[in-house]
């Protein structure tokens, strides 16, 4: 007699990871792709909060490296964001060239696509360059139905 499981080790039903491709496997390489997850509390609004204190990519005109703590804010609908996924993401930018705005911009666009949130937010605080520091914040919200 067989048993169908009703999670996973991660706690996930199988149903919920069958879409989730990085999680619990060796990846050695970025990968710029962000998986989601199924919502189990859809209609409760909550925040999640992620920090990624370790962001690099390349200035564009120098190739100098730029790092970044980067923090995303949302409010989900229907999907979660899985965190390894971002993990090898925003590795992706690495040896890629970027201005602070354009960059903290495509996470906040590709977040966003991925996870159709109800709000989300992205900040990218760079590390002091020149004197300088930059700090970007990108933000998205829903609109509202019936609002123009």
């Amino acid at each position: 007699m067989t048993t169908t499981p009703t999670s996973t080790r991660s706690g996930l039903k199988p149903e919920e990871a069958a879409d989730l491709t990085l999680l619990g496997r060796t990846v050695t390489e970025p990968v710029r792709k962000l998986e989601t997850f199924p919502n189990r509390h859809p209609g409760r609004p909550y925040t999640v909060t992620l920090v990624c204190p370790e962001f690099t990519c390349i200035c564009p005109m120098t190739g100098q490296p730029d790092f970044a703590t980067i923090t995303i804010r949302y409010i989900p609908d229907r999907r979660i964001l899985e965190s390894k996924s971002l993990k090898l993401y925003l590795w992706s930018f690495r040896n890629e060239g970027h201005f602070h705005e354009h960059v903290t911009n495509m996470i906040l666009d590709d977040l966003v696509a991925a996870l159709d949130p109800i709000r989300c937010e992205v900040i990218g605080a760079f590390n002091v360059r020149g004197g300088i520091s930059i700090t970007v914040e990108a933000r998205y919200e829903r609109p509202t139905e019936g609002k123009a």
